[in-house]
């Protein structure tokens, strides 16, 4: 499946079809409050230490979180075993369920490191609760780590497989090297949108920051997914999106993000069917794409053999 991957547009790329996973549907999927819907926790500039953030939502001393810290790579991380037995002997009932759903947070929903979980996680954890979602976060790791298997020409994608699989039985069952445009359920039939975040602020296009980097979104290259008429995207400065939070000068960048997102730019749905315009249709023909269109699969299969 990541071989459709096209890291140019931060889509799917299938023939002459494009689709992503747009924040509506996983706000929907996930059943997301609609109030909550267009604010996400910004990486801080500053943050407490990992250690810290354990001793809060453990409740455990620091000594205790400072015995059990482990380095994985570029950064810190606690192993799920130590979790689990807090889940099962910690004797505040409140404590244990909060392990737990970190837990959750660091194996199922943002894994890393096998069998761990990163700092990361529990700096988004910790914030959760201030009138933030996480449907953001969850959205750009998932197209980061797609963009990241893509351009390396091999690994496997990590992130949240069961929602992403949800996603993409809501648009068709069988992947087929010929798939044509009447082949795809264009809206997912559980959407209702009135209206679809398109930009924040004086970008194109959605800038989305994950829990390790931020990456470039365009809804507007998939409006079809909206039942709306397809039109040409503004994509200027989208390949170049991408960027983690371990790179000089991010803090500068991260400081532009979180004043972006606090003007952002909505749209009406006007259903037209799922059509295209001719001028649509030329510009994708000429279009560059990061994706090699010459997929290895020579008959249609179940979509969970193809991730």
């Amino acid at each position: 499946m990541v071989q459709f991957w096209n890291p140019a547009y931060s889509c799917f790329t299938f023939g002459d079809v494009d689709l992503v996973p747009t924040l509506e549907e996983n706000m929907t999927l996930l059943r997301c409050p609609r109030i909550q819907g267009y604010k996400a926790c910004v990486r801080p500039a500053s943050l407490l230490t990992f250690t810290k953030k354990l001793v809060m939502i453990t409740g455990m001393s620091e000594q205790w979180a400072v015995a059990r810290v482990q380095q994985k790579g570029d950064s810190k991380c606690i192993p799920w075993a130590v979790l689990r037995d807090l889940i099962s002997m910690h004797p505040d009932v409140k404590k244990r369920v909060d392990v737990l759903a970190l837990s959750i947070y660091g194996m199922v929903i943002f894994p890393k490191a096998l069998g761990h979980i990163d700092e990361a996680v529990a700096d988004l954890f910790d914030r959760l609760g201030k009138q933030n979602t996480p449907v953001p976060k969850i959205l750009a790791e998932t197209i980061r780590s797609l963009s990241a298997c893509r351009r390396a020409g091999e690994g496997r994608f990590i992130r949240w497989t069961q929602l992403l699989l949800v996603w993409f039985h809501s648009h068709f069952w069988k992947l087929d090297k010929n798939l044509r445009e009447e082949d795809v359920m264009w809206k997912a039939p559980w959407l209702v949108p009135s209206e679809i975040l398109c930009r924040y602020s004086s970008f194109d296009w959605v800038p989305l920051p994950g829990i390790w980097g931020v990456v470039g979104y365009t809804p507007l290259l998939v409006l079809r997914q909206y039942r709306a008429r397809q039109f040409i995207p503004a994509t200027q400065g989208l390949a170049q999106s991408d960027f983690s939070y371990k790179r000089d000068h991010y803090k500068k960048r991260i400081r532009e993000i979180s004043e972006a997102w606090k003007k952002p730019f909505c749209m009406k749905i006007l259903t037209e069917g799922s059509t295209s315009t001719l001028e649509y249709k030329g510009w994708f023909t000429r279009r560059v794409n990061d994706n090699v269109p010459r997929p290895i699969l020579g008959v249609a299969r179940p979509l969970e053999e193809s991730l």
